[in-house]
């Protein structure tokens, strides 16, 4: 069935006020027609069947859905060169991540615009859509790592920075032993962290782990961390539940 996200502002008692991009959305470009039925999501946890009723929607059902993972994930990356991060964004949103803060390193290349911003919300938005999530992660404008590691607060949620060749423990040797509600990852750029930022990180309470013995792409890093995280913490509920 297909999806839309909506604002939860759109909701008036069991009525959807679709604006004119969402309405063109589902009549032209799914072509649904008055009476067809869709998901509509508010991107916040809450997901309703909707019938499509001229240009707005009739909410017919409250669904009860948990795909969400049981913590909150944030990955924290430095920006890749290119469009880079718009893969990024689409597959961590499919894989379950709660929010990706982009964050500008002393490697970093690109110098993101607000046009950015905005088309890595879009693509969010879509992702969400397609692997029917109840949220839209969060992105955040892009941040100076340095500036960021002043807010780090380590006393509630366990924090990782990925560290190619340096000594370090696998990610996996962390995970199962993790009693946080939330998690922290932050993955470099081309060429990594410089060593000052991974001192200055750890200093902060950021623990140093390596993604394994090969070196992967600024793309790669942030997805495979975050497969690790999701296999983890799903196969311990498939256990809980058996």
């Amino acid at each position: 069935m297909y999806r839309l996200v909506i604002e939860s502002i759109q909701t008036i008692n069991q009525s959807i006020s679709l604006n004119p991009e969402q309405r063109h959305y589902l009549k032209r470009v799914l072509r649904l027609n008055d009476g067809d039925h869709f998901v509509a999501m508010n991107g916040q946890g809450q997901s309703y069947l909707a019938q499509l009723v001229e240009n707005s929607a009739q909410i017919l059902e409250i669904f009860k859905e948990l795909t969400e993972l049981p913590i909150a994930v944030t990955l924290i990356i430095a920006l890749p060169k290119g469009n880079g991060f718009n893969e990024i964004v689409r597959c961590c949103t499919e894989l379950g991540v709660t929010t990706l803060i982009p964050t500008i390193s002393r490697r970093t290349l690109l110098k993101p615009s607000s046009y950015k911003l905005e088309r890595w919300r879009k693509i969010a938005t879509e992702a969400a859509e397609q692997s029917e999530r109840q949220i839209v992660p969060t992105i955040i404008e892009p941040i100076p790592f340095e500036k960021l590691l002043t807010n780090v607060n380590g006393t509630a949620v366990d924090h990782y920075i990925c560290v190619p060749r340096k000594e370090a423990k696998h990610l996996l040797t962390y995970l199962p032993n993790s009693s946080r509600r939330s998690i922290v990852i932050a993955t470099g750029c081309e060429g990594g962290w410089t060593h000052e930022e991974v001192e200055k990180a750890v200093t902060s309470g950021f623990q140093p782990v390596t993604l394994g013995r090969r070196i992967l792409r600024a793309i790669t890093a942030p997805i495979v961390a975050l497969s690790l995280v999701t296999s983890v913490i799903e196969r311990e509920l498939m256990t809980i539940e058996m």
